[in-house]
């Protein structure tokens, strides 16, 4: 890749369906800081609120469609502005600036942004928390119906049941689809909010910025597991040309309008410019929104999807890289597309066996599992539904109603590992300090 203005705009490349653009749905992006970019402002804001989420008492100030946003320290020198400046235009931008081209994923949808960095730099975790359990009071409000999370905590002393994976939990049991960053040093390890059992983890790849599906690589994201010892990440999508806004009133926005009215290529490849207002960037920061967008699209076409409903899609359509483990690539790599027009013909009986009011249905989806038991209290926990492989990774299994109609149950995976149903948000801690899923 030698020419930085022919990066390709991220919704050709993710082959994204035109029909399908946000409209109606509300993102909400979590990160270090903000700027209200032309590509999100005009010709109508799309911004409906900036939230401050650095002190105990959170400050939202809401915004008209009809009005230009500002809020505290937008115009200032920060650097921290940029980067969700970049991930919320790669969300939600129209492109504005490139009449169009560098649009972003869902190029209609509304966002609410939330700043999580302190005035002086790093984000600690009561932050994040705070973010969250804002959004869970809000949701209804802005009709949030996505959290895009391109910020990583530190991590917790014990990781189960921390307060960022549980306030992940509440959002998606009010029916809210939730997108984490896996991370960028390619290492086995992951901090909340990637560890979150019922968030949609994002790692990368590297396709080269070519439409040639065989050319797609790994890139170097981290992997790992839930706290709950489930794979992560779910799906992995592009974390490099990703094409961004610059950001307005920098010293590199200045400097971009000189280098291209002077053709100054050096420059120009070395600050990866695309355009005098766009440059290209990476990170799994990036892929997140770009996942993110997509469900608004796909909730717009389908706006009775649920969160499970979503993951279900989402890890049927995605596509396998042949040259990368499945712990590092999860189901594989994200088809916008195809994410949508499944969306757009969902029905819940589309992923599992066809329902009875006299049956329970199990389902389990783990590539690395060998042998799948589920367990629970109609029978006191002992060994007596056998899951079967309906498909690579995909566990079924199904019972008669219990008579009471109201169970506990977990999995038993391989001989030697209890989880509860990760696509089932209804849970209760067990007296070993642990969760059971019930019905």
């Amino acid at each position: 890749m030698s020419d930085n203005t022919q990066i390709l705009p991220t919704p050709e490349r993710l082959n994204a369906d035109p029909r399908f653009t946000g409209k109606g749905i509300t993102i909400a992006l979590v990160d270090s800081g903000f700027y209200p970019i032309d590509d999100l402002t005009k010709p109508t804001n799309r911004i409906r609120a900036w939230v401050d989420a650095n002190d105990n008492q959170v400050r939202a100030l809401p915004f008209k469609r009809d009005e230009t946003p500002t809020w505290p320290g937008f115009d200032d020198n920060a650097s921290r502005k940029w980067h969700g400046l970049m991930t919320s235009a790669v969300a939600a931008g129209n492109g504005f600036l490139s009449d169009g081209k560098y649009r972003g994923m869902a190029s209609d949808a509304e966002i609410v942004l939330l700043r999580v960095s302190r005035a002086k730099g790093g984000i600690p975790n009561e932050n994040i928390e705070r973010a969250l359990k804002w959004i869970l009071a809000s949701a209804e409000d802005y009709n949030i119906r996505v959290v895009s999370l391109s910020v990583s905590g530190d991590p917790y002393k014990k990781l189960l049941g921390n307060p960022i994976d549980e306030a992940i939990h509440a959002l998606v049991k009010k029916n809210i689809v939730v997108v984490a960053a896996a991370g960028n040093d390619g290492v086995r390890r992951l901090t909340p909010p990637a560890t979150a059992p019922d968030a949609l983890t994002i790692g990368g790849i590297d396709d080269h910025n070519n439409f040639d599906s065989a050319d797609t690589e790994l890139w170097h994201s981290n992997y790992g597991e839930s706290n709950r010892k489930l794979p992560k990440p779910e799906l992995v999508a592009p974390s490099i040309w990703v094409a961004a806004p610059i950001l307005p009133n920098s010293e590199l926005a200045a400097q971009a309008q000189v280098w291209f009215a002077e053709n100054d290529r050096a420059n120009i490849d070395a600050q990866k410019l695309i355009t005098p207002h766009y440059q290209h960037v990476e990170g799994t920061s990036f892929a997140t929104p770009m996942v993110a967008g997509t469900v608004a699209c796909m909730l717009q076409a389908n706006p009775a999807l649920t969160p499970f409903d979503v993951r279900s899609i989402l890890v049927a359509t995605a596509q396998r890289l042949a040259n990368a483990s499945d712990e590092k690539q999860g189901a594989g790599a994200l088809q916008a597309g195809e994410a949508v027009r499944a969306a757009l013909a969902f029905t819940a009986q589309k992923f599992a066996q066809t329902k009875s009011p006299h049956l329970v249905h199990f389902l389990y989806r783990d590539p690395r599992a060998q042998r799948v038991e589920v367990r629970g209290e109609w029978d006191n926990w002992q060994a007596s539904l056998i899951a079967q492989r309906i498909e690579d990774g995909v566990w079924h299994a199904q019972m008669p109603k219990p008579a009471n109609g109201f169970y506990a149950y977990r999995f038993f995976i391989d001989d030697k590992t209890w989880l509860d149903d990760p696509e089932n948000p209804q849970r209760r801690t067990n007296p070993y300090g642990e969760y059971d899923s019930v019905r």
